[in-house]
């Protein structure tokens, strides 16, 4: 995925578009993503952010946790949206947005190779909120105990339940809210 292409999928919320499910989704209802298309128009952040300050993300407002809209709508406790918008300001955006590359490459990855059809929201929450270490880690263990069992690689119902038990099992050690 190029830059600009990735760059249209930043929600100035701190969301990134490509790790959700409406997004990832073959469904005619498919989201396009925040800044695409007339969606956004509703959001109360997006036309602060966008249409009232011209900015690209509200990590550009000193408000950004103060925000009244952000505490009516409880950003602030939006899981990744709020740590999103805290690595933007610690990192830049250009390299968080190349975190996000990786994570929805990732993601992508998952969804071709382990989603059995109702794991999408699962693999989608993982990529946003677990580090790509722990996810990579999990699917190493994961590969390694599906060789072990002799797994046929055409069973992504096994494939996806073993996973997802390690996914489940480093989140809880790393204290990784999945829900």
């Amino acid at each position: 995925m190029k830059n600009n292409e990735a760059k249209s999928l930043i929600g100035c919320c701190g969301l990134y578009c490509g790790l959700c499910s409406k997004y990832q989704s073959k469904a005619p209802s498919r989201c396009v993503g925040c800044k695409l298309g007339e969606q956004h128009s509703w959001c109360s952040i997006w036309n602060c952010c966008v249409k009232k300050h011209g900015f690209e993300t509200c990590t550009e407002c000193g408000e950004v946790f103060r925000c009244e809209i952000f505490l009516r709508r409880k950003v602030a406790e939006w899981i990744p949206a709020a740590d999103n918008l805290r690595r933007i300001k610690e990192v830049g955006l250009e390299k968080w947005l190349e975190e996000q590359i990786e994570r929805q490459a990732l993601l992508e990855g998952l969804l071709q190779n382990y989603n059995e059809g109702r794991s999408m929201s699962f693999y989608c929450k993982t990529c946003a909120r677990m580090s790509v270490e722990l996810i990579n880690k999990a699917v190493k263990e994961a590969n390694q105990k599906l060789v072990s069992e002799k797994v046929d690689k055409s069973d992504t119902k096994s494939k996806a339940k073993i996973l997802k038990a390690f996914i489940k099992d480093l989140a809880l050690k790393a204290n990784v809210n999945l829900d």
